[in-house]
């Protein structure tokens, strides 16, 4: 929020361009109140055929100006205008400083590319030395790529304690991390008051811990009304907060130093059943209390339309943030790491991609991760390929720390949303899309030697590595694990003594 604007370039109405192309636009704008308190606004863009389409939204305020950001991808080369919507019409409302770039399909891949290099790779040098220290030419180097650092999953559902061929296809793609899609939320652990049961969760978490696979606890509570069990509704403030508390402790203990991430109260942009009942700072409490009972666990928020819909009000970035700052806000939470969990479940048009990036930089700026925790695409013909592009765009994008794909099988669906294979396990058209793009993330094995100065180069992608190096003159064989993260420099030596 800025005090002093730029020079004013527009004030109200709209701007009108006589020919948007079908590139991709990235579009920014500050904008500004004359008084009251915090208003939406929007923006949207209008053919001539009226159809219209909202293009970013978020806050406006007194006394200082805050940016809108987003961008579209116009369908049809048409006459189109922009037009800067406010929803409080007893104040003034200026626009300053408006910028619309366009890239066209060769520069946004490129843009990509160049991030993935810069962001997911480094430049890794092994430094190979006898033990007295000089340099050791001509050392076989065999290096596997073994576990990447960014985490690419799959939702699942119960069905795959029952099928065999469903957990040797989980663990064939490789996937580093899942999400149960419903076995962790309280409803199911206690349909009935007073009476638990973790058999099934406890079943499904026992086999993903045994094959080393991550797994993002999904979800602890959950303030969307409907999706609480109907004796929640009838308690007492003081009641649902007893309860609720111990429905905190029971599974998060449970499952504590196992479960890497967890979302604490899913939805509560959208809703506020525990708000409501308990009182306007309920979430900041359950995120303090949840950081007592597993410490070393991450704490996400969990929204849907943050990403996919520039028109929701509720949970755009601006009121995303709001309410990350206002869970923060409550004593003791200040200095929490508290992650912007995406879902991510788009609709059947063409995802907006140029808007996909600025909320992606918008929730980096908190310098706080991001996971697109449910992502899907609807079955249609251009499934895979939009697929790809949400995919590509989260890869690239420095603030984002994984992908959760939700895509959870169970036999006889008929993949109405996004299904990775059939009943046989053959690959859908998106699955292979999945299983390219994991392929292309990751390094492939490295075999050499050393040169003159004992030093074997190559650019891999962050994550864990196995190496082998083995001196044909002195036969000495040494065996190194090797971790690269996103903390370590862009060049990365490595001393290793054989």
């Amino acid at each position: 929020c800025l005090a002093e604007p730029q020079q004013v370039q527009y004030k109200g109405g709209k701007l009108i361009n006589p020919k948007f192309d079908l590139g991709l636009h990235g579009w920014e704008a500050w904008v500004r109140v004359s008084e009251g308190s915090e208003t939406t606004v929007s923006a949207a863009i209008i053919t001539k055929e009226n159809s219209k389409r909202v293009i970013a939204s978020g806050n406006a305020y007194p006394g200082c100006w805050t940016m809108l950001k987003g961008g579209f991808q116009p369908e049809f080369p048409l006459p189109t205008e922009l037009y800067f919507v406010c929803y409080n019409k007893t104040v003034d409302f200026w626009v300053d400083n408006v910028s619309l770039k366009e890239f066209n399909k060769t520069e946004w891949l490129q843009h990509q590319q160049r991030a993935i290099t810069r962001v997911r790779k480094r430049k890794i040098v092994l430094d190979i030395k006898d033990k007295s220290g000089k340099p050791i030419r001509g050392v076989k180097v065999n290096i596997k790529f073994t576990k990447p650092y960014f985490h690419i999953g799959c939702g699942v559902t119960d069905t795959i304690l029952q099928h065999k061929k469903y957990q040797e296809w989980f663990l064939k793609k490789g996937f580093t991390a899942s999400v149960f899609t419903n076995q962790m939320k309280w409803y199911w652990t206690e349909s009935r008051r007073g009476i638990e049961n973790y058999t099934i969760p406890d079943a499904m978490f026992q086999f993903f811990k045994k094959n080393k696979i991550e797994i993002r606890g999904h979800t602890v509570l959950w303030d969307k009304p409907k999706m609480n069990q109907y004796w929640l509704h009838d308690m007492t403030p003081k009641e649902l907060l007893a309860t609720a508390v111990r429905r905190l402790a029971s599974i998060m203990a449970r499952y504590s130093n196992d479960i890497f991430e967890w979302d604490v109260v899913n939805e509560n942009l959208h809703f506020k059943f525990f708000e409501e009942k308990i009182g306007p700072q309920a979430s900041g409490m359950f995120y303090h209390i949840a950081h007592v009972i597993d410490p070393n666990a991450t704490l996400y928020l969990n929204e849907f339309n943050s990403l996919e819909i520039p028109g929701d009000v509720y949970a755009g970035p601006h009121k995303y943030i709001n309410k990350w700052r206002e869970i923060r806000s409550y004593p003791g939470n200040e200095d929490l790491t508290i992650g912007f969990g995406l879902q991510a479940h788009f609709g059947l048009g063409k995802p907006l991609m140029p808007y996909i990036r600025a909320v992606l930089d918008f929730f980096s700026e908190t310098q706080m991760p991001i996971w697109l925790t449910e992502m899907d695409v609807p079955n249609n013909s251009n499934q895979a390929l939009y697929l790809e592009e949400i995919m590509r765009e989260a890869f690239s994008h420095p603030g984002v720390e994984g992908i959760i794909v939700w895509a959870p099988w169970k036999p006889g669906m008929n993949c109405t949303s996004l299904c990775l294979m059939d009943d046989n396990f053959n690959n859908t058209p998106a699955g292979d899309i999945v299983d390219k793009l994991m392929a292309e993330w990751r390094t492939p094995d490295q075999n050499g030697k050393t040169n003159s100065e004992g030093l074997y180069r190559y650019d891999g992608f962050l994550g864990d590595y196995n190496v082998v190096l083995y001196d044909p003159h002195s036969l000495n064989k040494v065996t190194r694990q090797i971790k690269i993260t996103n903390k370590d420099p862009n060049r990365i030596v490595i001393p290793i003594s054989i």
